[in-house]
C-alpha cells in the first residue's frame, strides 16, 4: 500500500529554483540521498510533502515525455495554506522580491478563504490559502 506521495517538478536550473524557493520560506533536504546536482527535495508543511525539484534534461528521461510549456498551460496548481491573511500578503511580497510572478494578488475568495497565485521561475502555478473555518457555511 502507499505510504507516501512525493511530487517530481521539472526545473530548468536547479541552483536558481533551489534559490527562488528558500527566499520565499520553503526548506530543503540537502542531507538526502535523493539530493545531487540535478535534483533535490523541497519538504513543505508539518506531513514533510516532498516536492522533488527534477532539472529537465532527467525529468524528461525519466518521464518519457517532454516537459510542458507552462507559458501555454498548467497541468496542476500547487497550493498549500497559510496561518492568517497576513502570512499571505507576506508570501506575496516574497514572491516578487524572489524574481516570481503575481497571477492572482492577495483577495477574498468565496467570503471565507484569503490567498493569492503565484508562478515560480518555471511557470509552475501555486496557491497560498487561509481558509477561516468560521466563516465557511456563513
Amino acid at each position: 500500500m502507499t505510504k507516501e506521495l512525493w511530487i517530481n517538478l521539472p526545473v530548468k536550473n536547479l541552483k536558481n529554483s533551489m534559490n527562488f524557493f528558500t527566499r520565499i520560506g520553503f526548506k530543503f533536504n540537502t542531507d538526502s540521498p535523493g539530493h545531487n546536482d540535478t535534483m533535490s527535495p523541497m519538504i513543505i508543511g508539518a506531513k514533510n510533502i516532498v516536492v522533488m525539484l527534477i532539472e529537465e534534461k532527467v525529468f524528461t528521461v525519466n518521464n518519457c515525455v517532454p516537459v510542458s510549456d507552462t507559458s501555454k498551460g498548467s497541468e496542476v496548481l500547487l497550493s498549500f495554506d497559510a496561518e492568517s491573511r497576513e502570512e499571505v500578503d507576506e508570501m506575496a511580497k516574497k514572491v516578487v522580491a524572489a524574481g516570481g510572478k503575481m497571477f492572482s494578488d492577495p483577495a477574498e475568495v468565496q467570503g471565507w478563504m484569503y490567498g493569492c497565485g503565484f508562478s515560480d521561475p518555471d511557470g509552475h502555478r501555486w496557491n497560498m490559502l487561509y481558509m477561516d473555518m468560521s466563516k465557511m457555511n456563513g
